[in-house]
């Protein structure tokens, strides 16, 4: 059995509506409250974090497991959405909408295009950061697949 250890460093500067500062290995940014939630909104924070971690998770997934299969990738992306709810002052992570776009090259056949469908789907089950925060925040997928 194998452990991965990751290490962040955080500082704060006061209050509330205060603004600190995140570093690990490949990630060095400002932090605080944004401002849709009424926060001063200088640099990231936690709802574009989980967002953000979610995506490269997901994207990244998505693409070993593509060219595991060796379809022929003419390019992807994805935008991704999350959904903050608010009831009586309570901040809950309600949902996750991802939007791959992946285009497959012209000579894709039909099988290769009905695996792509599948993969779309299995990476989302597969990734880590979905597992970790399965049964908390909802993921939803509303994929673009095309040819040429």
């Amino acid at each position: 059995m194998a452990e991965h250890h990751f290490h962040l460093k955080a500082t704060w500067s006061g209050g509330r509506n205060s603004d600190g500062f995140i570093e690990s290995t490949n990630l060095k940014t400002k932090i605080s409250i944004p401002p849709e939630m009424d926060g001063p909104g200088i640099g990231t924070n936690p709802d574009e974090m989980l967002l953000g971690a979610a995506a490269t998770c997901y994207v990244i997934t998505l693409a070993a497991m593509i060219e595991r299969a060796e379809l022929p990738l003419e390019n992807m992306g994805l935008n991704s959405e999350g959904i903050v709810d608010v009831t009586k002052g309570v901040f809950t992570y309600k949902k996750i909408i991802h939007r791959p776009e992946v285009k497959l090259k012209e000579n894709a056949t039909e099988e290769q295009i009905n695996q792509l469908k599948k993969l779309v789907e299995k990476a989302e089950k597969s990734c880590m950061i979905s597992r970790a925060i399965q049964g908390n925040v909802e993921i939803e997928l509303e994929a673009d697949i095309r040819v040429g």
